[in-house]
């Protein structure tokens, strides 16, 4: 049985459920393919960086700071994306061998990620966050709470990247 909350964010996202028996809920997948686990994620990514572009833009009006520090949505935003997209691409070795059934979300319900790839997405995370790689600075210029989010989304992508090349090495 699915735990609870998925079962919230399983019907907001559409998801069929059914009766079964006097048990609680069985949980149905509209998605033959779908992994729920990968869906609900994709779907936080996309709440937290349209509540944190508003939410970053009220904020810097409310203190009238370009970047308030006290704003940690985008850090959250620009963290979850490195960890869904370096998490469930599929890697080097996968690719290589033109697996039947690959699937974007190689990492999901079934083999999430272990602690070391949370770890190491972190730290790579947060490297690029203080180092701001090209278009990462160029990012902050963007107006309002865009600019706030855009370069932690950036730093992200480049965590991502890392994360993936690590996946694929095997380490």
């Amino acid at each position: 049985m699915a735990p609870q909350w998925l079962l919230i964010f399983g019907l907001a996202l559409g998801t069929a459920f059914r009766k079964s028996g006097t048990e609680a809920i069985a949980f149905t997948w509209p998605f033959p393919n779908g992994d729920p686990i990968f869906a609900t994620q994709v779907a936080l990514t996309i709440v937290l960086a349209v509540i944190g572009v508003w939410a970053a833009a009220r904020a810097a009006t409310y203190w009238g700071l370009k970047d308030p520090q006290r704003v940690v949505i985008d850090e959250v935003s620009g963290q979850h994306l490195a960890l869904l997209v370096g998490g469930t691409l599929p890697t080097l070795t996968h690719v290589a061998h033109n697996s039947p059934g690959l699937r974007l979300a190689m990492l999901g319900a079934n083999a999430p990620l272990g602690w070391k790839y949370l770890l190491l997405g972190f730290i790579l995370f947060r490297l690029f966050d203080i180092w701001k790689p090209f278009p990462a600075r160029q990012a902050e210029s963007l107006p309002g709470g865009w600019g706030i989010m855009a370069d932690d989304w950036i730093a992200g992508l480049y965590a991502a990247i890392g994360l993936w090349l690590a996946r694929s090495a095997g380490l």
